[in-house]
């Protein structure tokens, strides 16, 4: 384990740390102001990753994921709040928990547990979240929903 200190503008601290995220195995950020500027100091303890899976499994992405039933409540009540956060973070979460929701039932579609539109439902959902993460739109959407998802399980 290490510890990285970053000196940044304060609105590119998510940019920073969500790029660390998707380099290492991070813990909590601990934020306060410059000493000597305007800027942000950022601490953030960091581990190399144990897997160097860019492309996890359905397995490997979901295993430590809440049951499904519980993931639909969180979706629908998130849904059904009429005021969307304020915050990224936020915006970002509901649409990742949201993909990975739906990639999981499409899942079960295809294991023939049940039939449903559960497979472009994910795919459109996924898209919202490449669009917010400003990725790569020609990797699979699904395959980076279970990315996203895994990274963001580790560091929860």
């Amino acid at each position: 384990m290490f510890e990285i200190r970053i000196i940044c503008d304060a609105h590119d601290t998510d940019r920073v740390t969500t790029t660390l995220a998707e380099t290492f195995t991070t813990g909590a950020v601990r934020r306060s102001p410059s000493r000597t500027s305007d800027k942000e100091r950022l601490y953030i303890t960091a581990e190399h990753r144990d897997d160097t899976d860019e492309w996890p499994t359905p397995e490997r992405a979901y295993a430590k994921a809440p049951s499904i039933i519980s993931e639909i409540g969180w979706t629908a009540q998130r849904a059904h709040q009429a005021v969307w956060p304020l915050h990224q973070s936020d915006v970002r979460e509901f649409w990742l928990r949201k993909a990975a929701l739906l990639d999981r039932l499409a899942l079960g579609d295809a294991k023939g547990l049940s039939a449903s539109d559960a497979t472009e439902l994910a795919k459109e959902a996924a898209g919202e979240l490449v669009i917010l993460d400003n990725a790569d739109p020609a990797r699979e959407p699904r395959a980076y929903i279970r990315q996203q998802y895994r990274l963001w399980m580790s560091q929860r």
